[in-house]
């Protein structure tokens, strides 16, 4: 009395392409640069928000102003980065759009982040959120300056010269 047995193995792997969450975007140079920058305007628009006796009421709601809607656009674009949302809309090219951003932002910014060092009247903390929004300026500029070379870089082409 003879018997088979026939036993069958099923294993299944995930790829890190795979999933909802892009958790490797933030060990990424992009992904910690916008960590940095949403830090960095966080810090600087609590530290003037915080502050008591400001010399001049409209330089300082300008920087306020300023630093809480990139903060805000920056963790969109994180979070849109994070769970792969670029994919579901392809008719935005995203490297583009996030230049335009970051030109526009590192021009806003620096402009705040001086009025704000100009008008601080030795006030500490209005001093400490100008240089914050310089810091922030400055990893605004290295990622404009990484986004021109993917979006605005030399490009392949198939002629001869």
């Amino acid at each position: 009395m003879s018997h088979t047995v026939i036993t069958t193995t099923t294993t299944t792997t995930r790829t890190s392409g795979d999933g909802v969450l892009n958790l490797g975007y933030t060990r990424t140079i992009p992904g910690l640069l916008k960590i940095g920058q949403m830090i960095a305007l966080l810090v600087a628009f609590l530290c003037v928000r915080c502050a008591h006796g400001w010399p001049s009421w409209a330089a300082f709601q300008y920087f306020e102003v300023v630093t809480l809607w990139f903060l805000v656009a920056f963790l969109i674009f994180f979070l849109m980065h994070l769970f792969r949302l670029q994919a579901k809309m392809p008719c935005i090219n995203w490297p583009l759009t996030e230049f335009f951003h970051y030109s526009v932002g590192t021009v806003l910014i620096v402009i705040a982040s001086i009025v704000a060092a100009v008008k601080s009247g030795g006030v500490s903390a209005l001093v400490a959120g100008s240089v914050f929004g310089f810091i922030a300026t400055f990893l605004m500029a290295v990622s404009l300056w990484t986004s021109y070379s993917v979006t605005c870089g030399s490009h392949q082409t198939g002629a001869v010269v």
